[in-house]
């Protein structure tokens, strides 16, 4: 009887049917077996990429989103791969749509933007058991894309446009009022310093004088009579060198008397050496007599 050969290549399982029922399995290498009465099925058990097109969802707040993933999975059993489904790789994506649905259907356009890590780990998670029943384990999932529809992008650009403008115009009132406070911190501090040096200088010209005035006192307390006498006669000596034709004199002290006598003698004779100058005045005399 006529042998068949089948190669199963590495990495690979080999499904042995007799009359087209599943018999067993057999691991990478030769193989032999009856034509027309067996056959061999090879299954790859390498790790294969799928990607799965754009398709839309919406989200909790009713924005719609368009996502694309893509998976690597493997067979981690050739006979459930073969035989359980009739497409195994198609039942996978559909349950991976679904359950992708489901969870971006429960977030909010913005937070379902800006958490797809979250979102590839909820999938992984939720279709890890699932995928067994096909003979297929999912061992990466990555979402590519989660966009926006175009409606929604022109709103969300709108809105970003308005909020940089609102930050900015925060930040240049926020430092137009910082330099305004500046400046006037500025003046508020040197107007401070003008007035205590203004101060400082007050209170040294008060105690100068406060000195002048305690130095000045002490000195006259030292001094007798004799001394108020002296500065008595030099004030009358220097009132007899002026113009004035009376004097009023104190009358505390007769003493002083006789000074006022010498002084208006000496007023006297100073006024009368005026006049003998005056030439109009000695015409007068003159033609009077």
């Amino acid at each position: 009887m006529p042998f068949g050969i089948k190669i199963v290549p590495q990495n690979c399982q080999g499904l042995v049917e007799m009359f087209g029922k599943y018999k067993h399995t057999v691991e990478s290498g030769l193989h032999f077996y009856i034509p027309f009465v067996q056959g061999i099925r090879t299954v790859s058990l390498a790790m294969q990429p799928i990607e799965l097109p754009h398709y839309s969802i919406i989200t909790k707040d009713n924005a719609e989103v368009s996502t694309s993933v893509t998976l690597n999975y493997h067979v981690t059993d050739s006979m459930k791969y073969e035989y359980n489904n009739t497409d195994s790789v198609e039942s996978m994506a559909q349950l991976v749509r679904g359950h992708l649905r489901d969870i971006i259907g429960r977030m909010e356009l913005n937070d379902a933007l800006g958490s797809t890590a979250r979102i590839n780990a909820d999938l992984a998670s939720a279709i890890g058991d699932l995928t067994n029943t096909y003979g297929i384990n999912v061992d990466r999932i990555n979402i590519d894309e989660l966009l926006p529809s175009d409606e929604i992008q022109r709103a969300m650009d709108k809105q970003l446009t308005a909020d940089r403008e609102r930050i900015a115009a925060i930040a240049q009132a926020q430092g137009e009022a910082e330099s305004i406070r500046l400046t006037n911190e500025a003046q508020n501090n040197a107007l401070m310093a003008t007035a205590s040096a203004q101060a400082q200088a007050t209170k040294t010209r008060a105690d100068a004088e406060r000195y002048r005035i305690d130095t000045v006192q002490a000195g006259l307390s030292n001094t007798d009579q004799r001394y108020f006498k002296n500065q008595s006669i030099a004030a009358y000596s220097d009132l007899a060198k002026s113009q004035a034709n009376m004097v009023v004199v104190p009358n505390d002290d007769n003493s002083n008397f006789g000074q006022t006598s010498v002084l208006a003698q000496a007023i006297k004779g100073k006024n009368t050496v005026n006049e003998s100058d005056d030439p109009k005045k000695t015409d007068q005399g003159d033609q009077a007599q």
